[in-house]
C-alpha cells in the first residue's frame, strides 16, 4: 500500500472503531496477528475492543499524529470517554478521562498483521483521583 493508501486505511479503521463497527474488523485485521508481541487473533482484538467500550461506553479514538514508513504505521492518539466500570485498574468516578495512546502497526496484504499499543495508565489514575 502507498503512504496515502495507508493513511486512508487507518482513517477508515478509526472510523469503524468510533462507530462501534467491530464486526468490520475482518476488513482491517488478519485472522492471526501479533498483538503486544504475542500471537493472537482478530477475535481476541474484537473482545478487547468490546471490553473497552463496555467499561467506557463513550470511548473515542482521535488520531493526533500518524507516520507511515513502508508497511509500518506509528500513531499518537488521544482517547477520551467517561468510565462507567473499572478500567485499567481504575474505578469509575463519573469524571471524563483523556489519555494518550501510542500505537505501532504493521500491514501485510492490506490488513494489520502486528498491533501494539500503550496507554498512559498513570495519567488515567491521576485524572480519576483528582
Amino acid at each position: 500500500m502507498s503512504d496515502s493508501n495507508l493513511h486512508d486505511f487507518y482513517k477508515r479503521y478509526v472510523e469503524a472503531l468510533n462507530a462501534r463497527e467491530f464486526d468490520r474488523m475482518d476488513e482491517f485485521v488478519h485472522e492471526s496477528i501479533i498483538m503486544h508481541s504475542e500471537p493472537s487473533s482478530r477475535e481476541a482484538l474484537v473482545a478487547q475492543l468490546n471490553s473497552i467500550v463496555d467499561a467506557v461506553p463513550d470511548f473515542h479514538w482521535e488520531v493526533q499524529e500518524l507516520a507511515v514508513n513502508g508497511d509500518s504505521l506509528a500513531v499518537r492518539a488521544i482517547n477520551t470517554g467517561t468510565p462507567a466500570k473499572e478500567w485499567l485498574g481504575a474505578a469509575p468516578t463519573g469524571k471524563p478521562i483523556e489519555i494518550v495512546e501510542y500505537a505501532i502497526y504493521r500491514v501485510r496484504d492490506g490488513k494489520f498483521v502486528h498491533m501494539s499499543a500503550v496507554h498512559d495508565a498513570e495519567a488515567l489514575h491521576q485524572q480519576l483521583a483528582g
